[in-house]
């Protein structure tokens, strides 16, 4: 098992842009009234960084390792969602919605389905149910079943993040307590972006909203490090 200290040590160098990055977004902090190109690489940036972070580890492990690489591809989609949504008012939020629905199949599918954690999924059934409940007296149109589509598929997402958490035991990695922690920020922060839009205002909803997100991509690509299953038995499943 890999000490905190060790991962802070060889992992965070790695993640200096990506968090001057996000000080350049919050410093910045242009108004979303008036989206721009400009508004849209600021808030993109710091994906951009996540990118880079996980390309330093190599591009062979990247091949080597499915779980990562779905991540890493997950990040892409991020970054195109982010895009859309900075022109969510001039009809591009379903856009949006689209690339982050992908993005999150693609986690899902990355922290796999061992451990099954059945009452893990129930509760997170339960959740999503009672979300979309809050949600519905404010949907209209297409957006009726769009957003319950969306509520089900990041709550398999964290179903799978969670599901593979162990606090204690031999079984326990932090890389899976990042994968968790990050998919709960995540569905946080989509769960504000809803109510702010289709509810009420949300006091202080951007701020909720990006502090959240980009803690949780981060936490998400930190989950890619060590991977999900090894080099050598990815190369022995191909040559099955």
């Amino acid at each position: 098992m890999v000490s905190p200290v060790t991962v802070v040590k060889s992992e965070g160098p790695k993640l200096v842009p990506f968090f001057k990055a996000t000080c350049v977004y919050f410093v910045l902090w242009l108004p979303s009234s008036s989206p721009s190109w400009v508004s849209a690489l600021i808030k993109c940036l710091p994906i951009f960084c996540l990118w880079l972070f996980l390309l330093a580890h190599g591009l062979g492990f990247l091949l080597a390792h499915p779980s990562a690489t779905r991540i890493f591809v997950g990040l892409v989609f991020s970054a195109l969602g982010d895009a859309f949504l900075i022109w969510q008012d001039q009809g591009y939020f379903v856009h949006g919605l689209l690339m982050f629905a992908v993005t999150h199949m693609l986690y899902a599918s990355a922290f796999g389905m061992r451990p099954l954690a059945l009452r893990t999924g129930v509760v997170m059934a339960v959740l999503s149910g009672l979300s979309y409940a809050i949600l519905y007296p404010g949907l209209s149109g297409a957006f009726t079943y769009l957003v319950g589509i969306y509520v089900a598929i990041i709550s398999f997402m964290g179903w799978r993040a969670v599901a593979g958490v162990q606090l204690v035991g031999a079984a326990w990695r932090w890389t899976e307590l990042a994968a968790g922690s990050g998919a709960l920020l995540f569905i946080i922060s989509d769960l504000t972006i809803a109510l702010n839009k289709f509810c009420f205002p949300v006091p202080y909803s951007r701020a909720l909203i990006m502090s959240t997100y980009y803690a949780a991509q981060m936490l998400i690509a930190l989950s890619a490090v060590e991977s999900r299953e090894p080099a050598e038995d990815y190369r022995l499943s191909k040559a099955n």
